[in-house]
């Protein structure tokens, strides 16, 4: 805060002079205003930073999360119990279900056990802001009092001067700005409206082997490719790969045979522009996916084997800084999410400047490649377990149990609608899903779960092609 004062001479000096010899004059200087007290505002600034610091977006998401998670989990437990009852013989209740009962129960309690050391630990650091925000208040006020020619009241005053005109010249001068039309979708299949499965359930050659990594079918193959089917394992730390292995049909893949065969980007793993991260799409005959040690994401041509790279945004999270998530774990190096669907490929990301939340941006068909248009979302990334597209929506899941996943949310691209609440469930294999992308040649959904590779049928509602998701 500057502040500056001017007063006459007599208000802020007395003047004495004392006899000295006559080539001499000394003069002493009374200030006649208080010193101002910069220790003090030094003092509310630290304050203000650390109530900035200690209250932070993650932590709110966290709670959110909880709650999110207990609104799913309790009715699918009435459910269950329920179905428990119908199984009553009069003398035994089913085992199965019965055990299925107990471990949703521990894994409830023990989200209200986390809820609860979360809202706790919420209520002391509200009221702990509380009054740090009005002691700062009573400091700040102290303060206003040194301002004796009333600057900072001008300032303000200008300020709200200053926004009426603006709101002034924006409603009376200027015509409104109408709205971007958004452009015609095209989705044959309709409304998406649940997913069945699995369909397809193989390990290939590789029982066991490679826990992380993507599979799935080009939807815009080259002319007698129309039948192969792709591959990628992080064959080294769970976390880089540099080749994508090939098969000639969906039959060649689950036996385990690869023919053409393996497809090299590099033959040393891992290193520069080589893949990093198990969410990859192929499209085109080109390979998408997150470059090694870099926010960027590479494209590699399977036939010219060249490698091209596109930059994402600045502040755009990486190595493991922005990765899905669910209560119990983080899968490592998930940052960036790519995806296809009958428009093209897209990509899933978050950066620092929007505190986590998941942005979506479609890459441009160009040479050389670029990003296109960006949309934000209002989902925080880290409460995600995976997304993927489908004509022109984004659907991102969340981690139910070991046996059950759920598309809890959409965005629609063409309308900037959010929905918190698709409520499909998808039955899983195994306890997590690494990778999750759709094929718009067959409408399939193919999840890459703990070494095994997984389909299911996604099923639309056929109807207008302007529906709402």
């Amino acid at each position: 805060m500057k502040m500056y004062v001017i007063l006459p001479l007599w208000a802020l000096f007395t003047v004495t002079q004392q006899k000295v010899p006559s080539d001499n004059c000394h003069c002493e200087l009374i200030s006649s205003e208080k010193p101002f007290p910069y220790d003090k505002l030094k003092k509310a600034q630290a304050s203000a930073l650390s109530c900035t610091n200690t209250i932070t977006s993650q932590k709110t998401s966290a709670l959110d999360s909880l709650l999110l998670g207990l609104n799913r989990r309790l009715p699918q437990l009435e459910h269950d119990v329920a179905m428990l009852e119908k199984e009553d013989d009069g003398t035994l209740y089913g085992a199965l279900s019965l055990h299925i009962i107990e471990n949703e129960l521990t894994e409830i309690q023990q989200m209200i056990d986390t809820l609860n050391s979360t809202t706790t630990e919420s209520k002391h650091l509200s009221e702990n802001m509380a009054q740090q925000l009005e002691n700062i208040k009573e400091e700040m006020d102290e303060l206003e009092k040194f301002d004796t020619m009333q600057v900072v009241k001008r300032q303000q005053a200008n300020q709200r001067l200053k926004r009426d005109l603006d709101q002034c010249r924006n409603n009376g001068v200027h015509p409104p700005i109408p709205p971007t039309q958004p452009t015609g979708r095209t989705c044959p299949h309709g409304r998406f409206l649940n997913i069945t499965g699995p369909r397809v359930q193989t390990a290939g050659e590789y029982a066991g082997s490679y826990k992380y990594g993507a599979w799935g079918r080009d939807p815009k193959p080259e002319p007698g490719k129309e039948s192969w089917h792709w591959r990628v394992m992080l064959t080294s730390s769970n976390r880089y790969a540099h080749y994508v292995r090939l098969y000639s049909s969906l039959s060649s893949l689950i036996v385990g045979i690869s023919v053409p065969g393996n497809v090299q980007i590099h033959p040393s793993n891992p290193t520069t522009n080589t893949i990093q991260g198990p969410n990859v799409v192929l499209y085109a005959g080109a390979l998408y996916y997150n470059c090694y040690n870099k926010d960027a994401v590479c494209r590699f041509n399977l036939t010219s084997k060249t490698v091209t790279s596109i930059d994402l945004p600045k502040g755009t999270r990486y190595n493991s800084k922005g990765d899905f998530c669910h209560l119990e774990e983080c899968y490592p190096y998930t940052d960036l999410d790519l995806a296809t669907d009958e428009s093209g490929v897209w990509v899933v990301y978050t950066t620092t400047q929007d505190f986590g939340n998941l942005l979506l941006s479609k890459v441009e068909e160009s040479e050389p490649p670029k990003l296109g248009k960006t949309w934000r979302t209002s989902v925080y990334k880290r409460s995600v377990t995976n997304t993927f597209m489908a004509c022109g929506v984004l659907y991102a899941t969340r981690y139910v149990n070991k046996n059950m996943e759920e598309i809890f949310y959409s965005f629609d691209t063409m309308t900037g609608k959010e929905n918190f609440n698709v409520g499909i469930f998808i039955n899983k294999v195994s306890s997590d899903i690494l990778s999750l992308n759709y094929s718009p040649v067959d409408q399939m959904l193919h999840a890459y779960c703990d070494a095994q590779m997984v389909s299911y049928k996604v099923l639309f509602e056929l109807m207008d092609s302007n529906f709402p998701y």
